[in-house]
């Protein structure tokens, strides 16, 4: 094997023994990062009333967040980010040590959050085309549950 052969197999070793970097960095608060992100990115910047709400989303008694985008009024224009398919929402569970963790980013049209067996479970309001329905069809209705940090669906309509 040639010298060379060697050094490389040998660098490719290395890299597979190093830890990985890939962790996702906690947030002190959701509701401060955000406005940071809209702060540098608008020249003017409102917040609605239903720009985030706190709810225990994962139901383990820890109050979570729900970002809502299209409460953001950006150098005039309302929520910067929506389409057709809806307004990005990003949810935030905080963790016991201190600090959120984002574990989901979704387009949609709005959300309920209601009680069902028991537990708070999400009901999605979003794109057809996330229920195999044509553009003009009636919205989906996607129900899912976190559990951990992973969204579950439960139903679909």
């Amino acid at each position: 094997m040639s010298l060379s052969l060697r050094v490389f197999l040998s660098s490719i070793m290395l890299l597979a023994a190093a830890p990985s970097q890939a962790q996702q960095e906690l947030l002190q608060d959701p509701e401060s990062y955000e406005k940071a992100y809209y702060g540098k990115r608008c020249e003017e910047v409102r917040y609605g009333s239903g720009f985030i709400d706190r709810i225990d989303v994962n139901n383990d008694g820890i109050v979570d967040a729900v970002t809502n985008s299209s409460e953001v009024m950006c150098d005039g224009v309302r929520g910067p980010d929506c389409t057709a398919e809806g307004c990005p929402y990003n949810f935030y569970l905080q963790v016991k040590e201190g600090g959120y963790l984002m574990i989901a980013t979704a387009q949609i049209y709005a959300y309920d959050f209601i009680k069902r067996f028991g537990n708070m479970v999400f009901v999605l309001k979003m794109h057809p085309k996330f229920c195999e329905r044509k553009e003009g069809e009636a919205p989906c209705q996607m129900t899912v549950r976190v559990r951990g940090t992973k969204f579950l669906t439960i139903s679909k309509k």
